[in-house]
């Protein structure tokens, strides 16, 4: 996500604060080359402008050239000038979802991804919020349509209305109205259907959807990777139908992120979440503060530690520490960090949200380490007998090779494997002496007092970020990585060799 415009405003403000002092020209310059970036990524330019001049007002004062760190000092202001650009005058209120059953309206244009949006929210309502949820398809000019919503409801476990062929939308969205009503459900989904570009035959089906089923909430999907169109969309929507809240879709893709820039300050409307891949648990929340600090390389320890819970049970949490804390770790210990980590987005994803690790992901791609890599070794694993998993010391000559062919994979790649793994080894032997990895699970696991990062400064980040990453740089771990999160030592290492 902003992964080209994180990598232009890297490059200037790496310059920015490796200078002892700044003067006016020096800012003016870093800001000339901050606005061209920002109008490469799609941002409008009004909105450009608009943000250049606000930053250029507060980074050129004396507070700024006079400060020991003038060159932070402008990060700071650039980040949080970027959460007000984000997250608009005022905070946006909760989703209006409390009075059942509470309608919300689907809508944007086709191909924007409506329907598979509208399954992973009702899958996050229903596993995060407890709420019973009913699925409507309206959309009766897609073929299958109607069948697709139906086979995401029986995958995520929710309900969907019954599709009876002839009805139309109107129809639908007074019959989910009353089963809403009648089921006992406390949101309603109404998944509405699209076109390929705004016209009167599209609002006035959506208005009149709207006025029948009242909707608490409309959310308007739209593609990030159509740039700055994406704005023009969302403004015909709002002027012609009423929008409360913006859902952004591939947002993991190769787009320049532009359209999330401008959004809240054309609109007015809030971003609620983004989208950031096909799995239906890959939509997160849309937090200015988290989103602007992945923009400026600051990373987000938050959503990596959310992420830690959400994929990594307590008790094999507290299993694995007491394993780890007697100096035991064979290979079932390390294919489960491997599982781990490609649950949790795999190393590009977790790079990603590592305080200054966001331009590694491409020097780690070059050198090979990447998501293929993790999948490799959990193959080589896999290839193991029980006993060859649980003592690698019996790895002979002549296993090996059987191990190898057995992956499709060459000995020296298993022989890879085997040194990450004792390196891994030494790294839980000595972080268990002390009992610091039964410490480092609990923190993990929200025992041990996590602190707030999403209300800390970023310098405060970047130092909490640093002190958590302290228990895992005695493996080669990667900076910033929490303590008890360990990713396979060595892989920083081979970085640098490359």
């Amino acid at each position: 996500m902003f992964e080209n415009l994180s990598e232009r405003l890297g490059g200037v403000f790496d310059r920015l604060t490796k200078a002892g002092a700044l003067s006016e020209a020096d800012v003016d310059a870093a800001l000339r080359e901050v606005r061209t970036a920002l109008l490469e990524a799609d941002v409008s330019l009004e909105v450009a402008r608009s943000f250049i001049r606000a930053v250029r007002v507060k980074a050129t004062g004396q507070a700024v050239t006079r400060s020991i760190t003038p060159g932070q000092q402008v990060v700071k202001i650039v980040h949080d000038e970027l959460v007000r650009v984000l997250a608009g005058d005022g905070e946006a209120e909760a989703l209006k979802i409390d009075n059942p059953p509470a309608a919300v309206l689907m809508v944007g244009l086709q191909g924007s991804g409506k329907t598979t949006t509208t399954a992973k929210l009702a899958k996050r309502f229903k596993e995060k919020l407890g709420k019973r949820v009913l699925l409507a398809s309206l959309d009766t000019n897609r073929p299958a349509a109607m069948e697709q919503l139906a086979i995401l409801a029986g995958q995520i476990g929710v309900d969907s209305l019954p599709i009876v062929k002839g009805e139309s939308a109107v129809q639908i969205a007074k019959r989910a109205k009353t089963q809403g009503a009648m089921g006992g459900y406390d949101v309603v989904f109404l998944d509405t259907a699209g076109r390929l570009h705004i016209d009167d035959v599209l609002m006035d089906e959506i208005t009149a959807v709207r006025d029948i089923a009242q909707p608490r909430e409309t959310l308007l999907v739209v593609d990030g990777l159509t740039g700055q169109d994406a704005v023009n969309v969302a403004a015909e929507f709002d002027g012609k139908v009423g929008i409360s809240g913006v859902v952004l879709t591939r947002m993991d893709g190769d787009g320049r992120g532009g359209a999330a820039l401008s959004m809240r300050a054309i609109t007015g409307k809030p971003i609620r979440f983004v989208g950031l891949g096909e799995k239906m648990d890959a939509l997160e929340t849309f937090e200015a503060e988290r989103v602007a600090g992945r923009i400026l390389g600051m990373g987000d320890i938050v959503a990596l530690v959310e992420r830690a819970r959400e994929t990594f049970e307590a008790e094999q949490a507290e299993r694995m520490a007491k394993r780890f804390a007697k100096g035991l770790f064979n290979m079932n210990d390390m294919k489960a960090q491997l599982e781990q980590m490609v649950k949790m987005g795999g190393l590009a994803g977790l790079m990603g949200m590592m305080p200054g690790m966001g331009g590694m992901a491409k020097k780690a791609e070059a050198a090979g380490i990447n998501d293929r890599m993790l999948v490799r070794q959990i193959a080589l694993i896999q290839s193991m007998t029980k006993k060859e998993r649980a003592n690698p010391d019996v790895l002979a000559a002549s296993r090996k090779k059987r191990i190898a062919a057995g992956a499709g994979l060459e000995v020296s790649d298993l022989n890879k494997l085997l040194k990450q793994h004792q390196q891994m080894a030494d790294m839980m032997k000595k972080m268990g002496k002390g009992g610091g990895m039964k410490q480092a699970i609990a923190q993990m696991m929200g025992k041990g007092g996590m602190p707030d990062m999403s209300k800390l400064t970023p310098e405060e980040m970047a130092e909490a970020a640093k002190g958590m990453g302290q228990g895992m740089n005695m493996g080669g771990g990667f900076p910033g990585m929490p303590r008890g999160l360990t990713l396979p030592a060595g892989l920083s290492g081979m970085m640098k060799k490359k």
